[in-house]
């Protein structure tokens, strides 16, 4: 079995270890990641109009945990931090910064749990807006700060073959699914995170699995 993992180069350990023994595992990193400047974002933070004010903090990305732990405490927040995914709750843990709410299958799962604003929504400079959707639909206040880019990768040919021959492969983020989807037999299974890209996904391809921890290993199994 052929499995390519997608995330950048020294970001898949953890899928590694939920393939099953007969699988063969190929890095193809779909996408790279531009990082703002702390200070920059801190900076445009303070200029905010809301500065102290916010009574939310929702963090959309693992790769924003740095920032969420200085926004936090320029913020003087005690607890309401939100997160998207169990990756991104781990990643502020591991900054001390603790979480309230864990978003399992998207950022407008959380919404239920936000009552008030003004809202800081921290992420990628392309973040999804169905979160900031909801909230200004229901008279709410939201900024969003971003904090990184990312960028497509430029595939060679050695990696187009790789996701062309692949059983099976890990796409994380529907910024990534751009990148690999014309590529991607109609034979090979998808696994997914969550709804957001597994709804990216199913809009192309036949094959997906929404389940992104051990379990996987199962599902693997049974192909």
């Amino acid at each position: 079995m052929d499995v390519v993992v997608t995330r950048e180069r020294g970001h898949n350990d953890s899928l590694a270890a939920w393939l099953p023994d007969n699988a063969t595992m190929h890095e193809v990193p779909l996408t790279t990641t531009r990082f703002h400047d702390s200070d920059e974002v801190m900076g445009v933070l303070r200029e905010s109009h809301y500065f102290g004010q916010f009574r939310y903090l929702v963090v959309t990305s693992a790769r924003s945990a740095l920032y969420a732990s200085l926004a936090k405490e320029a913020l003087g927040l005690h607890g309401s931090v939100l997160v998207v995914g169990t990756a991104t709750a781990h990643a502020l843990e591991d900054e001390s910064v603790d979480v309230g709410l864990i978003g399992e299958g998207g950022a407008a799962d959380l919404a239920a749990a936000i009552n008030e604003g003004p809202v800081l929504l921290l992420g990628a400079a392309s973040m999804r807006d169905e979160l900031q959707n909801v909230l200004l639909a229901r008279g709410l206040i939201v900024e969003t700060l971003p904090c990184y880019e990312t960028v497509p990768a430029d595939l060679s040919g050695v990696a187009q073959a790789a996701l062309r021959d692949a059983d099976v492969v890990f796409i994380g983020a529907p910024s990534a699914w751009s990148v690999a989807e014309d590529f991607v037999s109609e034979r090979a299974l998808v696994v997914v995170p969550g709804s957001t890209t597994a709804a990216a996904v199913r809009h192309s391809h036949p094959r997906v699995f929404e389940g992104w921890g051990p379990q996987v290993r199962e599902v693997l199994r049974s192909l």
